[in-house]
């Protein structure tokens, strides 16, 4: 009920309850004129008027607070409906499922600390000449301060805006569930490249030395990255779903891509 609608009935109810009153007062007149004592009815009667007297003027003071709590529910309301507005416009953009970065590091790095007392013995068993060689590696210094991989999500005005051949299948959820990969992957590259080689196995410390030689480059120097055989999922894999949402993400600014010796390097974009 609109604020006005809700007035007019109060003061309506309050009107009818204020000609009640009347009758009432014109009652109490005609019942002063003869004392209660001497018209045995006039005392039952003079009771229930003041019962009735103390009920409707405890209705008006409640009608009064209805009255002045109409307005602040009003606001309340209008509140409300903006709030939902932009929660609306805001789940939008939103991917459905957003898993949890921990879970989406390499799963071979979750075997690193199982491993490490076999590599301690491996490293007590090797020449001091050759373990030298191999922890003479020089670690490129990384920017301090990089931060976390961006998660630059696309919106539905981009994902509309291109072509229907480039679009081809694709959904806002699979594109931004695929950008949550990615930055899972240059995450994961980034502990490969600053973790030390006691505590990587021996598959991972090879992949670590690739990586610590391409970010040396220009082209990948203090930004997060990863390769094009990084792409096993969940969401991006290298099939031609994975082709097609490198492409799209390429076209709308989120990546770009280098070729460093044999590797495909995918580089993760900054928001503008």
């Amino acid at each position: 009920m609109e604020g006005n609608q809700a007035g007019s009935s109060l003061d309506s109810l309050i009107a009818s309850f204020n000609k009640r009153i009347c009758e009432l007062q014109e009652l109490v007149i005609a019942r002063n004129m003869y004392p209660a004592s001497t018209i045995p009815d006039l005392s039952a009667i003079d009771t229930a008027l003041s019962s009735m007297e103390l009920q409707v003027q405890s209705i008006k003071d409640r009608l009064r607070e209805e009255t002045e709590a109409i307005p602040k529910a009003k606001k309340l309301i209008e509140a409300s409906l903006k709030q939902q507005g932009k929660l609306q416009k805001m789940s939008i953009y939103a991917p459905s499922h957003i898993p949890d970065k921990a879970t989406m590091l390499n799963s071979d790095l979750n075997r690193c600390l199982l491993q490490e007392n076999a590599k301690q013995y491996e490293q007590h068993s090797i020449p001091s000449s050759l373990k030298f060689d191999e922890e003479a590696v020089v670690l490129p210094k990384e920017k301090k301060g990089r931060g976390s991989p961006p998660l630059w999500y696309i919106t539905v005005e981009e994902l509309n805006s291109l072509s229907s051949y480039m679009r081809g299948r694709l959904t806002l959820e699979k594109v931004n569930a695929a950008i949550n990969d990615m930055a899972s992957y240059a995450e994961a590259n980034a502990h490969l490249i600053a973790a030390s080689k006691q505590k990587l196995a021996e598959n991972l410390w090879e992949k670590a030395l690739k990586l610590r030689d391409i970010v040396t480059e220009q082209a990948v120097k203090g930004k997060h990255f990863f390769l094009e055989t990084d792409m096993k999922g969940p969401s991006l894999k290298l099939d031609n779903t994975g082709k097609a949402i490198l492409t799209v993400l390429r076209h709308l600014g989120r990546i770009s891509e280098t070729r460093i010796g044999q590797n495909r390097v995918i580089i993760l974009m900054k928001p503008h």
